[in-house]
């Protein structure tokens, strides 16, 4: 089972990118044929509405699951794909090449992102846990128990620490 930490820097950047995961796949579901003609690729609206799906898959895995690592692993794949995806669309042959080179800059910076974050969550895991120590053989005494018993029967009781007479047990007829 792999240790996981909530709240750590790595973990905030995965929620984050899964937030934008969401937020792209929403964008690629509901504005598929724009993006496709935008890019010249008219013929891939339905590819790229498949895709938005994935992202909205990934990023709700990253924010509703416990390790982030494989949904991380996850983006890292959908970005490999996004970016062979839109290679094919970089020709010279395509009257809307400029855009398709500014979408493979952006799938780009963020397989970065994604590789830096799966990093570091792989970082954190590594270096989170340790083994408890074993505390089995101790008691938390400076002898052993047997040699301690009886051991403070002699001390003085000093008068702020006796109890009052007051609240002292006596029992009946000892008068």
């Amino acid at each position: 089972m792999a240790y996981y930490r909530r709240n750590s820097s790595a973990d905030r950047m995965a929620r984050g990118l899964g937030w934008f995961s969401i937020g792209l796949g929403v964008a690629e579901l509901v504005a598929a044929r724009r993006l496709a003609r935008w890019m010249g690729m008219e013929e891939q609206a339905g590819l790229i509405r498949a895709y938005g799906a994935r992202e909205v898959a990934t990023g709700v895995g990253l924010l509703a699951m416990g390790d982030a690592r494989p949904w991380m692993w996850g983006r890292i794949s959908g970005d490999a794909l996004d970016l062979a995806t839109l290679a094919t669309a970089h020709h010279d042959g395509n009257p809307r090449r400029e855009n398709v080179a500014t979408a493979l800059g952006a799938v780009a910076a963020m397989t970065a992102l994604d590789m830096l974050c799966t990093a570091m969550l792989h970082r954190d895991e590594a270096t989170a846990w340790t083994p408890p120590r074993d505390y089995s053989d101790r008691s938390g005494l400076p002898r052993p128990p047997a040699a301690m018993r009886g051991a403070a029967k002699d001390a003085p009781i000093p008068a702020d620490m006796r109890t009052p007479a007051i609240l002292r047990f006596e029992p009946a007829g000892a008068n």
